[in-house]
């Protein structure tokens, strides 16, 4: 469902509550003597406010945790006797009366609901006497792959305004489930690109790496002992398996250890300048977004080249950005073939890293945030990335102990 589709369902659950609890909230503001505005008003900033809390429960997905907590606070927005949520093989919570004698019906009553993708409304059968859930509304809760459950709302009487309520409210929920679903869809694609960076560091490099180390272990063991270490880390961070963000400090702390390693095999080959803004060290932004625009500098200043090739690395504080440009003078390339590597259109293995990175940039932060690249053959390549401060959604994970 579309952005604009949610706001749609949330202005008519927000149409359909007020009528319930306008005439309540008069009621309310009358006796208690306060100038809280029309009723409508209360009533819109009534259904808003406890629609907020409902939402981010609900945001995690359809659990017995989450459906008690936002059963909680949707009875009362209904003003319903009792409201229960249902996945589809069972009652996931129930809020108010009623629980031990109407699960069964309830059950059977979804069990329709799936078959037919239809609601109702109906009389409850009920044999005792002192219940009061006289009439039920069964609404089904939606997601991408169709009907996940239902929402039932029971009522002392048959109410028009109820069903009204109950579909909208129904509508709404599944709005807030299909975005805990496109949150985890949206977890499950960085995972894929992290994963697809990860390939990137080939056994090639690892092999390299280990290589260089162990022709240190007799000249010089200290700095093989030193590399070592470097390796561990550098590893550790490349694959570690929490958080979507990372600081800039880390990030470059991990190029440090990746052109350690790299010195190590190429010497004196390798010429690397750092120039960072202390201010900027803090500033949050997709995990291993860097690396590989380091990875492809050393690759096409060394890898595809015999002479010295000198990198430099800057990050400075502009403003409300932190930008980032990671510069050699190496071989370069033809700006079509860059623009074909950016835009998708080429495959080659050695733009993996660079389309990949410029991709997560512009999700994370829009179009304007993608990469920007000035190279030419012979002539070497700049890429500079601009980094929001601050960005909603943009945050450091804290780190869960025994993870890497």
């Amino acid at each position: 469902m579309t952005l604009l589709a949610g706001l749609a369902a949330a202005a008519a659950l927000l149409l359909a509550a007020g009528f319930v609890l306008g005439r309540a909230a008069a009621r309310r503001a009358g006796r208690d003597g306060l100038d809280l505005g029309t009723p409508v008003e209360h009533a819109t900033f009534h259904t808003l406010h406890t629609a907020s809390l409902a939402a981010p429960p609900l945001r995690a997905g359809l659990t017995e945790d989450t459906a008690r907590k936002a059963a909680r606070r949707l009875r009362p927005l209904l003003g319903t006797e009792a409201l229960c949520l249902t996945d589809r093989e069972a009652v996931l919570a129930w809020d108010g009366p009623g629980a031990d004698h109407h699960r069964e019906q309830v059950l059977q009553r979804v069990a329709e609901l799936l078959r037919t993708g239809r609601g109702e409304s109906l009389r409850s059968d009920c044999d005792q006497p002192d219940c009061p859930l006289r009439w039920a509304v069964i609404t089904p809760l939606t997601g991408e792959d169709g009907v996940v459950g239902a929402l039932v709302a029971y009522g002392s009487r048959e109410s028009a305004v109820l069903v009204r309520a109950a579909t909208e409210v129904a509508r709404w929920v599944s709005v807030q489930l299909e975005l805990a679903e496109l949150d985890r869809s949206r977890t499950r694609l960085f995972e894929a690109e992290i994963r697809a960076l990860r390939a990137q560091i080939s056994p090639h490099f690892i092999f390299n790496s280990l290589a260089a180390i162990a022709s240190f272990v007799r000249t010089d063991p200290e700095r093989a002992r030193d590399l070592l270490l470097e390796f561990a880390d550098f590893t550790r961070y490349s694959f570690r398996r929490h958080g979507e963000f990372t600081q800039l400090a880390d990030e470059l702390r991990s190029i440090e250890q990746y052109l350690a390693l790299a010195g190590a095999r190429f010497g004196d080959r390798l010429r690397v300048t750092l120039q960072v803004a202390p201010e900027v060290l803090p500033v949050t932004l997709p995990f291993l977004c860097l690396q590989p625009l380091v990875e492809n500098a050393v690759k096409h200043g060394l890898e595809d080249s015999r002479a010295v090739c000198r990198i430099t690395i800057a990050a400075r504080d502009a403003g409300a950005e932190a930008v980032v440009t990671i510069e050699d003078d190496g071989v370069g390339m033809d700006p079509a073939a860059l623009r074909a590597i950016l835009s998708g259109e080429s495959a080659q293995a050695s733009g993996v890293g660079l389309s990949n990175v410029d991709e997560r940039l512009r999700q994370v932060y829009g179009d304007d945030h993608g990469l920007v690249a000035e190279t030419g053959p012979g002539a070497g390549m700049k890429v500079t990335v601009r980094i929001p401060k601050y960005h909603a959604g943009v945050h450091r994970d804290p780190p869960l102990s025994g993870q890497v």
